[in-house]
């Protein structure tokens, strides 16, 4: 490399982090400037930024009192941001790495493992006028950022981990496209009943917080709730069902049945088929066999044949309920004590996103005993169909078509 090009990289790389947009174009002015000619090219190799702007930078320099210096960018500078322009970019990046994004969802920094350039070329491809440069710079503001070639320490995987993201990813697809409804379903943890700490605070007059108890033992009166919801991926819309009874199987179908029958069954008149994705454990689990029974009642009821997709162990953050529906009830319901069954339901039934998130709510006082044993005779009767890639994970139970 020219020794001018190393030396200026070097002080810019040191500068970078204290210099602002304007400071910037000044800065590498100058240093062009100082190289003499071919100076805004040697610039911009060093640098990566651009001909132009380095050249802007100059002009500053020889015209300083033209220019506003409490401002970064002149009155009329700078383009439309492409979003602005362009109102379907985002909400295609974000498809493009969802399916293959790594971390925990719901942290504020996410990461992918795609490329830039990758990336870009698969936006052209939907008709976006982008390139690399502005790929990264709409996924730093998506608080994403690329770390490639780098190990990562997430404990114990399961080899098909990426293979069973994709497969979930491909059957959400299908049955989208064939205008079928897929839901994300999970159990919230339990919540106790009454003046209790809630995480998070809240506004309240100076010197005036609300009083809680001290300690969080349960109250024998008011007990603690179960909270199961089911989430409409395609049309962004909740339903959780409030228990206060066990979270058990038999508890996670009643919550499904209640969502088709409050929301499912009015969006989706003429449904052949659900899709449900479920994490692999708790009362969704892909080893219980209450499960599969009572989804077998389910299909029969309903009439549509239900696939089931579980997430492989370990990655229940990757469900979609986990980021896209409990994490805003949560954020709704901040510092504020659950003090009854009403104000609970009154609370999620009230939680509302920007994107436009709709969510009901309803308490079930129906009692779920734990320990009800399914036998071999029992299962046998499912009408499962497992798939052929990890059928422990992915399988289709189908409604009989007549009753005996």
């Amino acid at each position: 490399m020219n020794t001018n090009i190393e030396t200026l990289q070097i002080r810019y790389e040191k500068m970078l982090p204290f210099l602002n947009e304007k400071q910037r174009r000044i800065y590498l002015g100058n240093e062009a400037s100082l190289l003499g000619y071919g100076g805004i090219s040697e610039s911009s190799r060093a640098t990566g930024v651009s001909r132009r702007v380095i050249s802007e930078g100059i002009k500053e320099l020889e015209k300083p009192k033209e220019y506003r210096f409490d401002r970064i960018r002149n009155e009329v500078a700078g383009r439309k941001k492409t979003i602005e322009k362009d109102k379907t970019i985002l909400e295609d990046l974000e498809r493009l790495i969802e399916p293959l994004t790594r971390g925990d969802p719901e942290s504020p920094l996410r990461w992918t493992c795609k490329s830039l350039r990758n990336l870009s070329e698969e936006l052209k491809k939907m008709n976006h006028k982008t390139s690399h440069r502005m790929v990264g710079e709409l996924l730093h503001g998506m608080k994403y950022s690329l770390q490639a070639n780098r190990k990562t320490n997430e404990g114990s995987s399961h080899p098909d981990r990426n293979a069973q993201f994709e497969h979930i990813n491909a059957t959400v697809k299908k049955f989208q496209a064939n205008k079928q409804p897929v839901i994300s379903v999970d159990a919230k943890k339990k919540e106790n009943v009454g003046m209790y700490k809630n995480n998070g605070k809240e506004w309240h007059p100076k010197g005036k917080p609300e009083k809680v108890k001290v300690y969080d033992f349960e109250d024998k009166e008011l007990g603690k709730v179960n909270l199961y919801g089911a989430y409409d991926i395609g049309e962004n819309m909740g339903w959780v069902n409030v228990g206060i009874d066990h979270d058990t199987a038999s508890f996670a179908v009643e919550s499904i049945r209640r969502w088709w029958y409050t929301m499912g069954k009015g969006i989706y008149p003429t449904a052949t088929e659900l899709l449900i994705t479920a994490d692999g454990g708790g009362s969704n689990s892909r080893r219980s066999r209450l499960w599969k029974v009572e989804i077998q009642k389910l299909a029969n009821e309903i009439g549509l044949k239900i696939s089931i997709r579980h997430f492989p162990p370990g990655t229940s953050k990757w469900n979609k309920i986990e980021h896209r529906l409990f994490s805003y009830i949560s954020q709704n319901w901040r510092g504020k004590p659950l003090v009854s069954h009403e104000v609970i339901i009154n609370l999620i039934a009230s939680t509302k996103t920007y994107r436009g998130l709709l969510v009901k709510c309803q308490l079930d006082e129906n009692e779920y005993p734990k320990g009800i044993k399914i036998t071999d005779e029992e299962l046998g009767k499912v009408n499962i169909n497992l798939d052929d890639f990890h059928g422990e994970w992915n399988y289709i139970i189908s409604p009989y078509l007549s009753q005996t």
